[in-house]
This record gives structure tokens, sequence and C-alpha cells, in this order.
């Protein structure tokens, strides 16, 4: 009799994104979802009254993403802005099923996928479930950590804060080479794989200048043009090491 002692082989931990992974945001939500920060930043800069112009608003949101990585967090800092007020304002839209954009057959890759599923956006809570819901992906997320949750020692700190993916391993007690994150935007991912995480790239609802291509970084363990090709992409993942 054989003296192998078979071992299980861990269990893997998909962290997916929403917006532009599984379902184009650039369709119809962005552009919507931009109008409503515009108009919240508007008012803010400004007043109700006589609101800021385009290019205040513009020039604000552009140097508080550069500085922060999100412009709430610069309207956090700068203007004491409530971040549910503007959540809640930026992602509210009049009928949001019918601006959604997927493929079908998302429901048969995740059963595909071996592992835990946890969905892992930047999005509020109440319009990610809105989307997981009418995409028919609810059964399928073992957890949400929208932005609500990202906050680490009390400050809001959402993708691709290098404090916020630490904290999630540790309070999981995950293994970074054990978890996937699944992304469309290369900061997040780059931030990941430097915790030791696989990364996969998805790039179909990326914005692409004409003729260009989109190289693959050092970063990204698989880059894929939609998210339904990931099971036949498995073996490049080496999940068993």
């Amino acid at each position: 009799m054989s003296n192998y002692l078979h071992r299980s082989r861990p269990t893997i931990t998909w962290l997916i994104d929403l917006d532009n992974t599984l379902h184009n945001a650039n369709h119809a939500v962005f552009p919507a979802m931009h109008a409503n920060m515009n108009a919240y930043m508007a008012t803010l800069l400004g007043s109700a009254e006589q609101p800021a112009d385009d290019a205040t608003v513009d020039a604000a949101r552009v140097l508080y993403w550069k500085k922060y990585g999100a412009t709430l967090l610069g309207l956090i800092e700068h203007h004491q802005v409530n971040p549910a007020e503007f959540l809640q304002q930026a992602h509210e839209f009049a009928n949001l099923p019918d601006m959604l954009r997927f493929e079908a057959g998302l429901k048969q890759l995740l059963q595909r996928l071996p592992g835990r599923k946890v969905l892992f956006t930047n999005a509020p809570r109440h319009y990610a479930r809105q989307v997981v819901r009418h995409l028919r992906l609810q059964s399928h997320f073992e957890q949400h950590i929208a932005i609500e949750s990202m906050r680490v020692h009390g400050r809001l700190r959402p993708k691709p804060s290098r404090w916020l993916l630490k904290k999630i391993l540790a309070k999981q007690k995950l293994a970074a080479q054990h978890c996937v994150l699944i992304e469309d935007t290369r900061d997040n991912l780059k931030t990941a794989k430097q915790l030791g995480m696989k990364t996969v790239w998805i790039t179909q609802y990326l914005k692409l200048a004409a003729n260009k291509r989109f190289a693959k970084p050092h970063f990204v363990d698989v880059k894929l043009r939609s998210i339904k090709q990931l099971p036949a992409q498995l073996s490049r993942l080496s999940l068993t090491k």
C-alpha cells in the first residue's frame, strides 16, 4: 500500500469585479453616473443658485482622481462630503435594467470556476445588488465586498489600496497565492500581484484608440477579451501551486 498521503487542494477564492468585467458599464451606466457626479460636484463647488461650470468640475475631478486614486476620496478630504450621500446620488438611475449590456452564459461561467466567488467592487452595495440580481448571479456569490466595506482604520480605502487587500486577506484568513483577482482596471491588478495574488485582466469593455491593442503588463497572469474565456485558461493560473 502506498504511503503517499493525499492532500486536498486549497480552496481558490475568486475576487470578481463588476463594472466593465461582468457587464458593459461604458454603454450607459458610466455616462449616466458621470453626469450625476458632475451635477453633484457643480452644486458642491458652486451653489444651487449658481452651480460651478464644467471646466471647474472637470479640473477638480481630475485633480482628486490623480492625487487620491478616487474622486470621492478627494471630496471627503477637501469638502467633508458624506460618502453615502454621494454614492447614492451618483448611482441613481431611472431604469437600470434597461441600461445593462452583458454576455449570455455568465451563470454557467461561475458554475465552472472551482472555489469561492466574491464580488469585489468599488461601487456601492445597493447598486451592485441590483446589477447582480438583473444578471441573475446572486446565488453564485458567497459574499459582496462593496465600497462601504472598504475601510481601513476607519478611513475609506477602495481599490487599488494595498492596505485594503491586506486587510481582506488577513480578515478572511486567505493565502494570497490562492486568490485570483478578475478585473478590467490595471492599477487594481498591479496591487494584487504585488501581494502575491493571481491576476486576470478583462479587456472587451475597455475603450481603445483605433488601430491599437492592449499590451499585457507583467503583473497580469492571464489577459482575456471576455471573462467567459476563463474556464479554458485555468491551467495558466497554476492554481494548485
